[in-house]
C-alpha cells in the first residue's frame, strides 16, 4: 500500500546521518512531491473530497454567474433604452424648483435637502412638452407607451402599446425589425411576433381597436424590453390619446452633457437619460443617493451577503465530511508518514504533506465547482430566458468573485484536512511502523467544554428571547438603538454554539452509546465501538448531519409558527378563490370621496372585468355616502345629508392613553356598514345562511362577523346630521374620547336590529344589511367594491389581462384594483421542498460517511469472516452504524433546531405559538430518517472479504 509513497521518501529525503537537513523551501517541495504522489495513489478518496468540495463552490459560482447576469452594465442599459438614440427626455419634476437627478440612474430624482435630510416638495405640474428647453432644429421623435384594447375574433384584449416612429432604424437595439416593412403612411402600424397569434393577424391584415381606430398591419417588431410570448403594437405619431401612457422625446443626434442635463433639470424639472453620460457618468452623491462609484458593489453587496452565509454553512458541511475522508486517508497513511520521520521529518513536515494535500483539493474541486457552476448558469439562463433584453442582460462572470470563491475552496480543503493533520504531527512512528491500533480514548477536557458550550447556547437563546421581549415592552431604548436588535441575534447564535458543543462531545457521546449497546447484541456492540474508536470519522459525519438537520427544523418550526400567525390575521377582501374589484376615487377627484354616479360607472366596468375574466355572476356591495366634505364648513352641508352607522358598545374602546397604535384590518369602524342583496351573502362573505337567518335578513336583521358590536341579541344603529359628521361628533368606534375632544352628538334617530352572528373571517363587511333596511334607514348608498368568485383560479395570463384592462378602464372618475383573493399562504408551499431538501443532505452526508466506515472496515470484516462472522452478522453492523451516524446527527441537529423558535415564541409575547409546530413531522423527521439510512445500509450487501491476510488466523 506504501511502497510508492517510501520510494519517494528514499530518493526525497536521505537519512540524517548522512546528509543535513534539507532548507526550508527544500522542505516544502519534499512535502508538495509527496501529498501529489500520495493523492494520486488514494485517487478514490481524492475523488471523493474533490467532488464534496466542487458541489457547493458549482453552485455558489452558479449563482454568482445567474445573479450578475440579471444586473445590467451601462452599455447594455444604454442599449435597451435608447437603441441608437443619443438620449431622451421627459418632463417629471416642477420647474425652477431645484429638481435633480442621479446621470445614470434617471429613476433617482428630487429636490433640494435640508440639513436635517428632509426634502420639501414643491407645488406645480411637471411641463407638457418639454421641447422648448432643446436648442431649435433639433431632431426629436416622441414616442407614448401605454396600453389599448385591441378588437379580436372572440371580444378584446388589452396590449401595451407605442405611439411614435419606433420603427425608425436608428432605434436598433431597442426596437428591431423582425418581418415585413416599416410603416410608409400614418394609416400603417406594426406588431410583435406574439401578437399574430394573439390577435390572430398577418401582415397586410387590418388591426383594429376597440375605440374604432384602424390601421394596416406593415409588418412586425420586436420590442427589448418585452418577452418573446408578450403580445404588443406599435401605432403611429399622433396617437398620444389611444395609448394615454407615459410620454419621452427621444434625440437622434443631439448629445447631452451632464451640464445639458442639469440645465433640464433645474430649467424645467425635466429628467433626462443621455449616451454619453450614463457610460462616463460624472461624480455624484447627496444625503439621499450614494456615491456613484459604490453602485456597481451596491447592487452586488446582497449576493454577496446571501452567498457568505450560504457558503459558511456549505463549508461547515464540506469541512466536516471531506474532514473524515482526510481522516481515513490519514490513517491509511500512518506507515508511510512514519518512514518520512524516520529518516528526519519533523512534525511539521507531516502536518504540512496532509495539509498540502487539503489544499490541492480544495484548488481541484474549486475549479471544477467553478466550471461546473458557470456551465450550469448558462444552461438555467438558457432555459429560463423569455427572450427580453432586460431579463438576463448579458452573460456576466464576476472574475473578482469568483476568485474569491476559488480561494473560500481552498480554504475549505486546507481545512478539512487541518485535524487529521494535527493528528498526524502527533503519531508516534514506532507504534505506526509496528502496525499498533489501539483504540481511542475520550478526553475529559473535551465533555467538559462541549457541555460548557451546550449550556452557554440554551442559556443564551432564552435569555436573549426574555430580553427582546423586556425590551419591545419598554421603550428604555430608541428603535434606533442596535441594543434594541442585538439581543435577537443571540436567539440564533445560541443553538450554533449549542452545536458546536455538540461536536466537542461527540467522542464521550458516542462512548457512552458503545457502553449502552455493549449488552444489546453482537453487531450493535461492534458497530458501536468501530465508531467511537475511530471518532475523527464519525463525529465530523454526525456534526455535517445536525447542522443540516438544525437548518431545516428551526425553517420548519419558524415557518410553521409565522405562517400559522399570518392565518389568524389574515384579511380577506374576498372568499378565497374569488375576485375582489375595489372602487377607488378617480384621478380628478380633490375630496377623496367617490360621487355615486362615477361609482356606479366603475361598477359597471367591475362587473365587465369580472365577467371577461371568466365568473359566472358578479356582486355588488354598496356602503353609505359621506359627501360632508364636499363642503367648505358645517354651516354648508345641507339639513338634508345624514349619516347611519352602527355604534360600538362602550366596554370594547380603547385607551388612547394606553393604546398607541389600533388597527382595523381593512374594515371601516367609523362606517362599518355594507349593503349586500340577500342572494349575494354567500358569494360576498363566504357564508351560508339557514333559511331562517335569511328570511330574517331580508326582513331587516343585520348580518354580523364582528360579535363586539352585538349587545343582547342585537345592535345599536343611531343617524346622525352632516353637520356634526363635518365637526367630529360622531362615536369614534375605535377610542374612548379625549376630554379635549367635542362632545358626541345626539342621534336624529336611533333603533336597535336583530343581529344574525356569522362566523367570517377579517374581511371588509363587518355588518351587512339588506338593500331594504337600508332603504328604510335613509342611507344614501355608493358602490363600494364588486365581488366575483370564479369557477377555477384563472391562470397568471388572465389576471396580466385582467389588470391590464382595469388600468385601461380607470380613469379621472374611478379606480379599479383588482386582484384574486388566495387566502393564507400553505405550509406544503414550502415544506415539502424544504423536507426534500433536508432529506437529501442528510442521505448524502449519510452515504459518505457510512462508505468511509465500510471501506476503512474492510480488514474487521476479513476478520469477523476469519473467525465465523456471518453475512447478516455484517449486515447488521452497517445496520447499527447507519442508525447511530444518521440518529446522533439527526437527534442533535433537531435539539438545536428547537431552540430558536422557542426563543422566538418568547419574545413575540404569544403571538408565535409553539402549539403551531408541526411537532408529530419533527417527530416522523427524527426517527424516520435515521430508520430509513439504517435499513439502506442494511440492504446494501457488504463486499466479499479479502482473507489473504489473515491466513494464520484461518
Amino acid at each position: 500500500m506504501t511502497g510508492t509513497l517510501e520510494r519517494a521518501v528514499d530518493t526525497a529525503a536521505p537519512p540524517v546521518s548522512t546528509r543535513r537537513r534539507p532548507a526550508g523551501t527544500a522542505r516544502w517541495r519534499i512535502a508538495l512531491r509527496l501529498a501529489r504522489r500520495q493523492l494520486q495513489r488514494a485517487w478514490v478518496s481524492s475523488l471523493l473530497v474533490t467532488t464534496l468540495v466542487a458541489l457547493p463552490i458549482a453552485g455558489m459560482t452558479g449563482f454568482l454567474v445567474y445573479s450578475a447576469s440579471t444586473i445590467a452594465t451601462p452599455q447594455e442599459r444604454t442599449a435597451a433604452e435608447l437603441g441608437g438614440m443619443a438620449a431622451w427626455i421627459a418632463p417629471t419634476g416642477v420647474p425652477g424648483e431645484g429638481f435633480w437627478q442621479v446621470p445614470g440612474e434617471p429613476e433617482w430624482t428630487g429636490y433640494p435637502i435640508d440639513d436635517d435630510g428632509v426634502m420639501t416638495m414643491p407645488r406645480g405640474e411637471p411641463l407638457d412638452d418639454p421641447t422648448g428647453l432643446l436648442p431649435a432644429g433639433t431632431e426629436i421623435l416622441e414616442i407614448s407607451r401605454g396600453l389599448v384594447s385591441v378588437a379580436t375574433d372572440d371580444g378584446s384584449a388589452v396590449v401595451p402599446a407605442w405611439a411614435g416612429t419606433t420603427w425608425d432604424p436608428r432605434f436598433a437595439g431597442a426596437f428591431d425589425l423582425v418581418a415585413g416593412d416599416r410603416p410608409g403612411t400614418t394609416g400603417g402600424a406594426m406588431i410583435t411576433p406574439a401578437a399574430r397569434e394573439r390577435l390572430g393577424l398577418e401582415i397586410g391584415d387590418t388591426l383594429r381597436l376597440t375605440d374604432g381606430g384602424a390601421y394596416t398591419v406593415t409588418g412586425t417588431l420586436a420590442a427589448g424590453t418585452l418577452a418573446d410570448d408578450d403580445p404588443a403594437v406599435f401605432l403611429p405619431e399622433g396617437e398620444r390619446e389611444t395609448v394615454r401612457g407615459t410620454e419621452r422625446w427621444y434625440l437622434p443626434e443631439y448629445e447631452l452633457s451632464w451640464a445639458d442635463v442639469q440645465r433640464l433639470n433645474d430649467e424645467g424639472g425635466v429628467v433626462a437619460y443621455s449616451r454619453v453620460v450614463a457610460l462616463d457618468p460624472p461624480a455624484f452623491s447627496n444625503r439621499i443617493y450614494p456615491s456613484a462609484s459604490t453602485e456597481r458593489w451596491a447592487k452586488l453587496w446582497p449576493l454577496v451577503l446571501t452567498l457568505s452565509a450560504a457558503g459558511l454553512f456549505a463549508g461547515y458541511v464540506v469541512v466536516m465530511l471531506a474532514g473524515a475522508a482526510f481522516a481515513v486517508a490519514a490513517r491509511r497513511q500512518q506507515r508511510a508518514l512514519a518512514i518520512a520521520a524516520s529518516v528526519g521529518a519533523n512534525r511539521r513536515d507531516l502536518s504540512r504533506i496532509m495539509l498540502l494535500q487539503g489544499a490541492a483539493l480544495g484548488l481541484v474541486g474549486g475549479v471544477v465547482g467553478a466550471a461546473c457552476g458557470i456551465g450550469l448558469a448558462a444552461l438555467v439562463m438558457a432555459a429560463t430566458s423569455d427572450g427580453s433584453a432586460t431579463q438576463y442582460w448579458g452573460f456576466h462572470v464576476p472574475g473578482d468573485l469568483v476568485a474569491a470563491v476559488l480561494v473560500f475552496a481552498v480554504i475549505v480543503g486546507t481545512l478539512s484536512a487541518w485535524m487529521p493533520a494535527r493528528t498526524v504531527g502527533r503519531t508516534d512512528a514506532l507504534q505506526a511502523l509496528r502496525g499498533a491500533r489501539r483504540p481511542q480514548k475520550p478526553v475529559v477536557a473535551r465533555p467538559i467544554w462541549g457541555s460548557t458550550l451546550i449550556a452557554l447556547g440554551v442559556a443564551m437563546t432564552l435569555l436573549c428571547a426574555f430580553a427582546v421581549a423586556a425590551i419591545n415592552a419598554t421603550d428604555f431604548f430608541g428603535y434606533d438603538s442596535p441594543l434594541r436588535y442585538l439581543p435577537a441575534y443571540g436567539i440564533v447564535v445560541g443553538p450554533i454554539v449549542a452545536q458546536f458543543g455538540i461536536l466537542l462531545s461527540g467522542r464521550w457521546l458516542l462512548w457512552t452509546a458503545s457502553r449502552g449497546l455493549a449488552h444489546t447484541g453482537v453487531a450493535a456492540k461492534l458497530a458501536s465501538r468501530d465508531a467511537a474508536a475511530n471518532a475523527s470519522r464519525t463525529v465530523p459525519a454526525f456534526a455535517a448531519i445536525a447542522a443540516t438537520v438544525f437548518i431545516g427544523i428551526f425553517a420548519l418550526a419558524q415557518s410553521s409558527m409565522l405562517t400559522a400567525q399570518t392565518a389568524r390575521q389574515w384579511y380577506y377582501d374576498a372568499p378565497p378563490g374569488s375576485i375582489a374589484i375595489p372602487i377607488w376615487p378617480g384621478t380628478s377627484s380633490t375630496t377623496g370621496v367617490l360621487d355615486p354616479a362615477d361609482a356606479d360607472a366603475g361598477a359597471t366596468a367591475a362587473v365587465q372585468i369580472a365577467r371577461d375574466a371568466g365568473a359566472d355572476r358578479a356582486a355588488v356591495v354598496s356602503r353609505q355616502a359621506n359627501d360632508v366634505w364636499a363642503y367648505s364648513s358645517a354651516a354648508d352641508v345641507p339639513d338634508e345629508v345624514t349619516f347611519t352607522i352602527a355604534v360600538l358598545p362602550e366596554e370594547h374602546l380603547l385607551d388612547p392613553e394606553v393604546d398607541d397604535s389600533y388597527t382595523s384590518f381593512g374594515q371601516d369602524p367609523s362606517n362599518p356598514i355594507s349593503v349586500v342583496d340577500s342572494d349575494d351573502i354567500e358569494a360576498v362573505m363566504g357564508v351560508t345562511l339557514s333559511a331562517s337567518a335569511l328570511a330574517a335578513y331580508r326582513d331587516g336583521s343585520a348580518l354580523v362577523a364582528d360579535d363586539r358590536f352585538v349587545e343582547r341579541g342585537a345592535i345599536e344603529v343611531q343617524t346622525f346630521a352632516g353637520a356634526d359628521v363635518y365637526e367630529g361628533r360622531l362615536p369614534d368606534n375605535v377610542w374612548q374620547r379625549w376630554p379635549d375632544a367635542p362632545p358626541v352628538a345626539d342621534p336624529l334617530r336611533a333603533e336597535r336590529l336583530d343581529a344574525v352572528i356569522v362566523d367570517a373571517p377579517l374581511q371588509p363587511v363587518a355588518i351587512a344589511v339588506a338593500p331594504r333596511a337600508a332603504e328604510r334607514l335613509g342611507m344614501e348608498l355608493v358602490a363600494e367594491r364588486v365581488v366575483a368568485p370564479m369557477p377555477e383560479p384563472p391562470t397568471w395570463a388572465a389576471r396580466d389581462r385582467m389588470q391590464a384592462q382595469a388600468e385601461l378602464l380607470s380613469g379621472a372618475s374611478f379606480t379599479l384594483a383588482p386582484s384574486l383573493e388566495e387566502g393564507p399562504p400553505s405550509d406544503a408551499a414550502w415544506m415539502t421542498p424544504l423536507l426534500a431538501a433536508v432529506a437529501v443532505l442528510v442521505l448524502g452526508a449519510s452515504a459518505v460517511a457510512l462508505g468511509l466506515a465500510r471501506f476503512e472496515r474492510r480488514p474487521d470484516d476479513a476478520t469477523l469472516a476469519a473467525v465465523g462472522g456471518t453475512r447478516g452478522l455484517r449486515r447488521g453492523i452497517g445496520f447499527w452504524q447507519g442508525l447511530l451516524i444518521a440518529g446522533f446527527g439527526t437527534l442533535a441537529g433537531a435539539l438545536a433546531g428547537m431552540l430558536p423558535p422557542i426563543g422566538f415564541s418568547i419574545q413575540s409575547g404569544g403571538t408565535q405559538q409553539l402549539s403551531d409546530v408541526p411537532w408529530w413531522l419533527i417527530g416522523a423527521v427524527v426517527v424516520g430518517l435515521p430508520l430509513a439510512i439504517a435499513a439502506a445500509n442494511w440492504l446494501i450487501p457488504p463486499r466479499r472479504p479479502d482473507l489473504t491476510r489473515r491466513t494464520a488466523i484461518t
